[in-house]
């Protein structure tokens, strides 16, 4: 039996310049609107939060301190 990757979430290392993927599947989620991300459309990530984001913008207000937000 062939093991689909179609509408699984992937769980993925990311790294400064790219991720690697620890298990399959073909999206993510963003970790502030738990949009589904599809991998060839994820462009912004935390290394060190080890988290994804939807839109730069997305990314930009997750890093702003707590009482800014």
């Amino acid at each position: 039996m062939l093991m689909s990757n179609r509408n699984k979430v992937a769980k993925l290392y990311y790294m400064p310049n790219g991720f690697r993927p620890l298990s399959s599947g073909d999206h993510v989620l963003c970790a502030v609107t738990s949009e589904q991300i599809p991998l060839e459309e994820l462009r912004y990530w935390s290394v060190e939060k080890q988290e994804a984001y939807a839109t730069a913008q997305i990314s930009a207000q997750a890093h702003l301190p707590e009482e800014e937000k």
